[in-house]
């Protein structure tokens, strides 16, 4: 499974949105969180995120805690899964 946190308006995690739902129709968990409008998730990113990355879109492999900062490839955000 991933987790995906995102911004509703957020222009580059839309342009991650095809990338998400071609995972899926893989047969790829991936949870969504959107947290600019629902702040009970963004407790959840902090706790994911470390420091990582500090904002979205923010990916992250909860099992093997690989995770992605920012706009990625689709290889890249396969690789989470592998």
């Amino acid at each position: 499974m991933i987790l995906e946190f995102y911004g509703l308006e957020c222009s580059h995690c839309e342009a991650m949105k095809p990338l998400v739902e071609r995972l899926r129709k893989e047969g790829v968990a991936v949870e969504s969180l959107e947290v600019w409008h629902q702040k009970e998730n963004i407790e959840k990113l902090h706790t994911y995120d470390k420091g990582h990355c500090g904002g979205v879109p923010f990916f992250i492999n909860p099992a093997t805690s690989k995770w992605i900062c920012g706009e990625a490839s689709y290889e890249e955000l396969k690789s989470l899964v592998e």
